[in-house]
Formats: structure tokens, sequence, C-alpha cells
């Protein structure tokens, strides 16, 4: 399997997860997909499998005192930049589903945070604490939902 199929996979692999959640948020299928950990774990793997091909004795010599030009040249490899980007892909989803989570909790508008977060996730997961802040400062009483979902490890309220 060549890295370029794998970096293709794994972008679209996610795309699913994303779709769900920004357009059909309330739906009981994207609630019961969201619930599972197992997009992350197939992500895991195959970030594990692409850092564990990617590392050299030279790179884990500069990596272990890294400097910004050896983080560069690290990345300058098409299997260390595919296996950075499957850390974007697997963080942002996970970031993702908690602002999701987070949303169906509280009553608190997502839709757009969650989009700032598939394009740029620490984007969104600002723009989803101001939302938050800005709601319960606000509009408070509006807020509050008592319906039990998963938290992010998995466990109902």
């Amino acid at each position: 399997m060549t890295i370029d199929l794998i970096f293709n996979g794994a972008n679209l692999f996610v795309l699913p997860f994303w779709a769900l959640i920004i357009f059909l948020p309330n739906w009981k299928v994207t609630r019961k997909v969201m619930e599972s950990f197992i997009p992350f774990i197939l992500l895991v793997v195959v970030y594990l499998y692409l850092l564990i091909s990617s590392i050299t004795p030279e790179s884990a010599a500069a990596l272990s005192n890294p400097t910004l030009s050896d983080i560069a040249k690290f990345f300058g490899e098409e299997s260390a930049a595919a296996t950075g980007w499957i850390h974007f892909l697997v963080m942002d989803l996970f970031v993702g589903r908690w602002i999701y989570w987070e949303g169906q909790r509280t009553g608190v508008w997502t839709v757009h945070s969650i989009i700032f977060c598939l394009f740029a996730g620490p984007f969104g997961l600002l723009s989803h604490i101001l939302t938050s802040f800005i709601s319960q400062k606000f509009f408070s009483n509006s807020t509050e939902n008592t319906t039990s979902t998963p938290t992010v490890e998995g466990v109902q309220n």
C-alpha cells in the first residue's frame, strides 16, 4: 500500500463522520456512530503504522531533542508528512466529536464551530469555547438540556 493511497484513504475516511455531525446532528444514527471510538482506533492504527515506518535512527535522534529545522527536515519526507496529516485528522475529528457532544448536551449551537474544526481544528475549538461562553452569559436559560449523551470518555451522563 502506497503512502498516497493511505493519505487519500484517510482523508476520505473521515468525511462521513464530519458530514453526519454537520448536516444531521440530531439523527439517531449520527448519535450512535459518534458514540463509537472505532473510527479513532482505526485512524490511530494507520497513524502508528506511518509513524513507525517513517522513523529512522537519524530522525529519532534528531527528534529526541528537536529544533525547528529538524522538524522541518523530518516533515520534508512524504511518509512523515502523511503521518503528521493523519495526526491532524485524528485530533481534529476527536475535537469535532467533543464539540458535537457538548452541543447535544447543552443545546449550544455548534455547526459553525464544527465546520471551523474541520478546516482549522484549534480555531473550531476556540469558536466553540467563545460560543459556549456567550450562550451561558447571555442565554443561560436556553443552554440547559437534560438529555443523556455520552461524554468524551464515552460514559453516559
